[in-house]
C-alpha cells in the first residue's frame, strides 16, 4: 500500500495548516463564547466603582448557620439598570456567577449554595451585584455597568442544632380570636426548603405562650381549657401527644377563694421540668387596635409570680416576686434553676376594677395609654428561686432604672449572658422594641446588631448550644417573621438571618422557642379534652363567672347528662338558677348536691340562701343548723342564722348568733350593726349604741344614721 502521507509533502503541510487554523478557531471561539455575565464582571473590574445600588438583604457581615437553606438576596437600585449580575468571590477568585437577572432578587439553587457555604466556612467572602442596562437607547455604551454594591458574609461552623417551635396566627388579633381554627403551631427545620408541618392545628380553645425544659423532655403551653384563661398543659414530650384533661392545671387554683381571677400570663417551665412559673392574680390592659402592624395593646398592670410544683401538685407564690405594691410578671429561669429574672412595675390600682375582680381593665382606663398620655415602664429584677422559697429581689444593672421598659429576659444556656427586650413603654408587642444584651450578673447594656431598624424586634430564644438566637421582627411588614443571629463567646452578635421558609403567607409567626430535640421530634399534638365529661363542667362554671347564664346552663346540663352523679355540676346549676331568679329550682338542685355529698356544708348554706329569697326563714334556719354542725368554726353559718332568726322575731336568738359571728370575725361590720338593731328590738339601747359605734369605726355607713338618731 502506498503511504500517501509520506509521499505527498503538500498534503502534510495542508494538514498542519488546517490543524493550526482549527486550534486557533477553538481559541477564538472560546473567547467569543464568554457569558454575558462574565463580560459584565470584566467590564466592572476594569472601570467599576460601588454606586447607586444597595443590597438590602443580607446585611454586610452576616453570618449564616451551616445548615441554612439558600437565602433570597434582595437589593434596591436607583440607576437605570434593568438587568443585574451577582457573583461570589473569595480572595479575588470568583467561586460562583449568576446568569443575567431581570429582577431585584436572587436565590442560588441548593447545590450551588452548598458549594458557596463550603467556601465560606469561618471566612468572609464577597457578594457583589452589578447593574446594567440591556437593550434600550443604542447611543449608550453596550453593557456599561451603571450600578454596583457588595457585602461580605461567612458561614459559621456552629450548627443551630435544634428545631424551632413557633405559632402562626392570622391578623388582626381580633380576627384570630374569633377564628381560633386559623391559629396553628409548627416545628421548623431551617435546613428544609419547604413550609414546616403543623404540629398543633385547629385547637378549639385559645392557646398562647409555650415553653420547654432545657433537656427537651417537658412542654408547657396555655390552652384556656373550659374558658379558664389560667389553664396550662404540662407533660413529657413525645413524638405524638394528646392534651388530656388530667395533664391540665389551672393557675386560677392559686388562692381561688379570694375571688380574684387569674389569666396566668407568660408561664415558663423550669429547666428540669419540675416547676412552672406564671403571673397570677393578674390584671391587664388589653385593647384591640384596628391596625395590622400592631393590632393589640396588651400588658399586665397587676400580678405576682406564682409557682407550681409538678411533684407535689401545689401552688404558691414566690417570695421576693409577690409584693402586692408591684406588678410582677414575665419570669425567666437561669440555666441552673437557682435564679429568676422578672419584669416589675408599680401596681396600677383602679378602684372600679378592685370591686369587680375582673382581669381586663375597661377600655376607658386604657385610652390614656393608647393616646400616649400615660407611661408604664418595667424594670428587670432578679430573685433567688430557692426551691420556691424565694428571697430578696434586686434590680438588674443595665436593665432597670433607665427610663425605658425592659422585659422578656432570657439567659444564655451557659448562664453567661442575658438578652432582653427594651421599648419606650409597656410590654409584649411594641413597635419600637429592640434586643439588648448584658452580662448575666448585670452590667452595661449593649444594643444588639441583629435588630432590624425602625420596627419590632422581640420574642427571642437561645439555641441549646448557646450559639444562636431566634427572634421575631416586623421588618418586612405587619406579618411577623423569624430571624437568627449568631452570638460569639464575647456576646457580639451578627446581622439578622431571615428564616424565610418558616414564614407563612398572610400569617404572623411568633413566640419562637428552640426545642432540644431531634428534627421531627414532635410530629403531632392533639387535644383530647373537648369530649371529656369534666370539660363541659369547667366551661359552664367559667361562663357563669362571666355572666353568660344561658351558655353556662347549656354546658352544665350536658355535664349532668354525661355524669348524673357529680354533685359539683348540680351545685353550679343551682347557682345559675339563683342568678336567673329560679329559687325553687335552685333548692331542688342543692338538695341533689346534699343527697350525693351530705358533708358539703356550702350546699346547705346555699340552699338556705335560696329559701331566704322565698321567705322560708324556718326552712333556712334548719339548713343553717346543719351548716354550723358541719362547720362550727365558720362565721357564715352563725351570721346567716342570726339574720333568719331576726326575720322570724327571735331577737334574742339573733343576738346570740351575731355575738358568735363577731367572736369568729371581729371585723364584720354588718354583724355589729345588725346586732345593734336586734338589741333595739329588745330595748337594750345602751348596748346597741356601743355596737353602732363599733360598726361606724369599721366603716359601716348605715350605722352612722342610726348612731346620730338614737345615740345622741
Amino acid at each position: 500500500m502506498i503511504n500517501i502521507y509520506k509521499k505527498n509533502w503538500w498534503i502534510r503541510n495542508l494538514l498542519k495548516t488546517n490543524l493550526l487554523c482549527f486550534l486557533l478557531s477553538i481559541f477564538i471561539l472560546s473567547g467569543c463564547n464568554k457569558s454575558e455575565s462574565d463580560e459584565i464582571i470584566e467590564l466592572w473590574k476594569s472601570k467599576g466603582s460601588e454606586t447607586s445600588l444597595e443590597i438590602v438583604y443580607p446585611r454586610d457581615s452576616t453570618i449564616f448557620p451551616p445548615e441554612i437553606v439558600s437565602p433570597t438576596i434582595l437589593w434596591e437600585d436607583k440607576s437605570k439598570s434593568n438587568s443585574w449580575v451577582l457573583y461570589f468571590e473569595n480572595n479575588g477568585e470568583i467561586i460562583y456567577t449568576s446568569k443575567i437577572i431581570n429582577g431585584k432578587k436572587f436565590q442560588a439553587d441548593s447545590t450551588d449554595w452548598e458549594k458557596i457555604k463550603n467556601e465560606s466556612i469561618e471566612k468572609y467572602i464577597t457578594v457583589r451585584i452589578l447593574g446594567f442596562e440591556s437593550g434600550g437607547d443604542k447611543s449608550r455604551e453596550p453593557g456599561k455597568v451603571l450600578s454596583s454594591a457588595s457585602i461580605i458574609m461567612k458561614t459559621s461552623k456552629d450548627s443551630v442544632s435544634a428545631p424551632i417551635f413557633y405559632r402562626t396566627v392570622t391578623l388582626p388579633f381580633g380576627f384570630a380570636i374569633e377564628n381560633l381554627h386559623t391559629i396553628s403551631w409548627r416545628l421548623g427545620d431551617i435546613s428544609l426548603y419547604k413550609e414546616p408541618p403543623k404540629v398543633i392545628d385547629s385547637l378549639p380553645v385559645c392557646g398562647n405562650c409555650h415553653s420547654f425544659s432545657t433537656d427537651g423532655k417537658f412542654i408547657g403551653i396555655d390552652v384556656d381549657y373550659g374558658n379558664d384563661k389560667g389553664s396550662y398543659y404540662i407533660n413529657k414530650i413525645k413524638k405524638r401527644m394528646q392534651i388530656e384533661y388530667d395533664d391540665i392545671i389551672t393557675w386560677s387554683d392559686y388562692k381561688r377563694e379570694d375571688g380574684d381571677k387569674t389569666y396566668g400570663l407568660l408561664s415558663q417551665v423550669s429547666p428540669d421540668g419540675r416547676w412552672a412559673l406564671s403571673t397570677v392574680k393578674d390584671r391587664s390592659i388589653f385593647v384591640r387596635i384596628p391596625d395590622l402592624m400592631i393590632s393589640q395593646l396588651f400588658f399586665p398592670v397587676k400580678g405576682i409570680i406564682g409557682v407550681y410544683d409538678t411533684k407535689t401538685k401545689k401552688f404558691s407564690s414566690l417570695p421576693g416576686a409577690n409584693n402586692p405594691a408591684y406588678c410582677q410578671s414575665n419570669p425567666s429561669w437561669s440555666p441552673d434553676s437557682k435564679e429568676i429574672i422578672f419584669a416589675r412595675a408599680p401596681y396600677l390600682k383602679v378602684p372600679e376594677a378592685e370591686k369587680s375582680h375582673e382581669v381586663i381593665l375597661p377600655t376607658s382606663i386604657a385610652q390614656s395609654f393608647i393616646d400616649g398620655k400615660q407611661d408604664y415602664k418595667f424594670d428587670l429584677y432578679r430573685v433567688p428561686f430557692n426551691d420556691g422559697l424565694g428571697g430578696e429581689a434586686v434590680p438588674v444593672e443595665g436593665a432597670s432604672n433607665n427610663g425605658k421598659s425592659n422585659f422578656f429576659a432570657k439567659y444564655s444556656p451557659n448562664g453567661k449572658w442575658v438578652v432582653f427586650t427594651q421599648a419606650n413603654n409597656f410590654m409584649l408587642l411594641q413597635p419600637d422594641s429592640k434586643l439588648f444584651i448584658i452580662p448575666a450578673k448585670g452590667g452595661k447594656a449593649r444594643e444588639m446588631n441583629c435588630n432590624n431598624p425602625n420596627t419590632m424586634n422581640s420574642w427571642h430564644s437561645w439555641s441549646p448550644n448557646g450559639k444562636w438566637l431566634v427572634f421575631s421582627s416586623k421588618a418586612r411588614g405587619p406579618y411577623t417573621q423569624l430571624y437568627l443571629t449568631h452570638i460569639d463567646e464575647n456576646g457580639w452578635d451578627s446581622p439578622p438571618v431571615l428564616l424565610e421558609y418558616l414564614s407563612v403567607k398572610n400569617y404572623a409567626v411568633n413566640i419562637p422557642e428552640f426545642v432540644n430535640i431531634p428534627k421531627g421530634g414532635i410530629e403531632k399534638i392533639e387535644q383530647n379534652f373537648m369530649d371529656n365529661d369534666n370539660y363541659s363542667f369547667i366551661r359552664g362554671k367559667s361562663k357563669l363567672e362571666m355572666g353568660d347564664l344561658e351558655g353556662a346552663m347549656k354546658d352544665i346540663n350536658k355535664a349532668i347528662g354525661s355524669d348524673p352523679k357529680n354533685p359539683h355540676s348540680y351545685n353550679v346549676r343551682a347557682l345559675i338558677k339563683i342568678e336567673k331568679g329560679d329559687y325553687q329550682g335552685a333548692i331542688d338542685d342543692f338538695s341533689q348536691v346534699i343527697k350525693l355529698a351530705p358533708e358539703r356544708f356550702d350546699a346547705y348554706a346555699n340552699r338556705a340562701s335560696a329559701k331566704f329569697n322565698l321567705k322560708d326563714f324556718k326552712g333556712a334556719i334548719e339548713d343553717l343548723n346543719k351548716v354550723i354542725e358541719l362547720n362550727p368554726k365558720g362565721s357564715r353559718g352563725y351570721y346567716s342564722r342570726a339574720t333568719a332568726r331576726y326575720n322570724v322575731g327571735d331577737y334574742d336568738g339573733a343576738v346570740k348568733d351575731y355575738t358568735q359571728t363577731i367572736k369568729l370575725n371581729p371585723k364584720n361590720d354588718k354583724a355589729w350593726f345588725e346586732r345593734a338593731i336586734a338589741k333595739m328590738q329588745l330595748n337594750q339601747l345602751k348596748s346597741a349604741c356601743d355596737d353602732l359605734q363599733k360598726a361606724v369605726e369599721l366603716g359601716n355607713k348605715d350605722a352612722v344614721n342610726y348612731l346620730n338618731e338614737y345615740c345622741k
